[in-house]
């Protein structure tokens, strides 16, 4: 069975097929009107969300598809104690294909390793975020035309912004990418990812302090807002909520080619005034999300009829039950699932959890 669970579980050749079927779909989209006929999606969401479950059922619904699921958790049954592994066994009785957002980190792993029809994660905690990476990417693909050669500097919450880390991911498989990353100290990108990530893969980038000083450089900025979901200090929060704003004035000295992209919700780190600069593509990027939606849904359905593209889950030097992951969100210490840890690339002799990528507890 194929799962996407993380960016780069698509080959790019994959990624190339997904990409052009959904340029396809935007210019042919009554070709496609049937396409999913007969299909059930289960839209299971343990977290709030309005863009990402809408853009996946108005997608399924365009290609002539059903949904079904639930948009809160309180009315499944995890309310009464079910695990993620046993919903997943059962839903997969009644729908072809699931799309998944948890608010436990790893949980898409879970399902994955449990279903018996394609997980799509939907979004699992501060983790990953793949299908807003796809959405991220055609939008660069429609609005500047190409992913290689760019400069794209990231802003806001680095630290947690599960968004980030997946595109971060995505890009650095292009040549000539440069990344720059605009964060206050407490929201700095993780360390592990700068290495295994940005150092492992030759992509240069930087660290700055305010959006004014590379303003110029840059061919794409990516706003986020600071979550106050994922602090557990809300004095933190408070302090650093209003670090980073871009207003019109900012963009004084950006060239008229860069692109603006924000994963939305946006609350006030960008300013209303921006919304109609050319440059701000964040409204485009939302009906993106719709069509490269329905073109993931179609191939992973079609690739769950070719046992070749099945690929592990696991990785194959997983150590299994012998260390304990220090991350609370982790679902590995929120349900009974095997504790699994591969070893650290950036830090010898360490170990990083398989399902969040924290470290190992010492």
């Amino acid at each position: 069975m194929r799962h996407l669970i993380d960016p780069t579980d698509l080959s790019m050749q994959e990624l190339d097929e997904v990409i052009n079927l959904a340029l396809d779909i935007i210019d042919n989209r009554e070709k496609y009107s049937e396409a999913c006929k007969g299909k059930k999606l289960a839209t299971l969401f343990y977290e709030p969300s309005t863009r990402t479950r809408l853009s996946f059922t108005a997608a399924m619904l365009e290609l002539g598809g059903t949904v079904l699921g639930f948009s809160d958790a309180k009315s499944s049954s995890v309310a009464k104690g079910e695990t993620c592994a046993d919903t997943t066994k059962v839903i997969s009785c009644f729908a072809d294909i699931i799309a998944m957002r948890h608010f436990e980190e790893g949980a898409a792993l879970v399902a994955a390793q449990n279903a018996t029809v394609p997980i799509i994660n939907a979004g699992d905690g501060s983790h990953s975020h793949p299908t807003q990476t796809l959405t991220d990417l055609l939008t660069i693909k429609r609005e500047i035309g190409r992913f290689d050669n760019l400069t794209i500097g990231f802003c806001g919450d680095l630290r947690f912004g599960r968004t980030v880390h997946s595109l971060i991911k995505a890009m650095s498989r292009y040549e000539g990418v440069k990344v720059v990353l605009i964060a206050p100290d407490q929201l700095r990108l993780p360390g592990y990812m700068k290495h295994e990530v940005c150092e492992k893969n030759n992509v240069p980038y930087i660290e700055v302090s305010s959006m004014e000083e590379v303003m110029g450089d840059l061919d794409v900025l990516y706003m986020t807002r600071v979550q106050k979901e994922r602090f557990l200090d809300e004095d933190e929060f408070d302090r650093l909520k209003d670090s980073f704003i871009l207003d019109s004035s900012k963009l004084k000295n950006a060239r008229p080619e860069m692109r603006i992209l924000h994963p939305l919700p946006r609350v006030n780190e960008i300013t209303v005034d921006v919304d109609a600069d050319p440059r701000a593509a964040y409204f485009r990027q939302v009906e993106n999300g719709k069509f490269v939606r329905m073109a993931l849904i179609m191939k992973l359905l079609e690739w769950a009829k070719d046992d070749s593209k099945t690929i592990d889950l696991i990785p194959e030097d997983a150590i299994r039950n012998e260390y304990v992951c220090h991350n609370k969100r982790c679902i590995s210490n929120m349900e009974n699932v095997d504790s699994l840890f591969r070893p650290a690339t950036d830090k010898p002799g360490k170990f990083r959890c398989v399902y969040c990528e924290s470290k190992a507890k010492l």
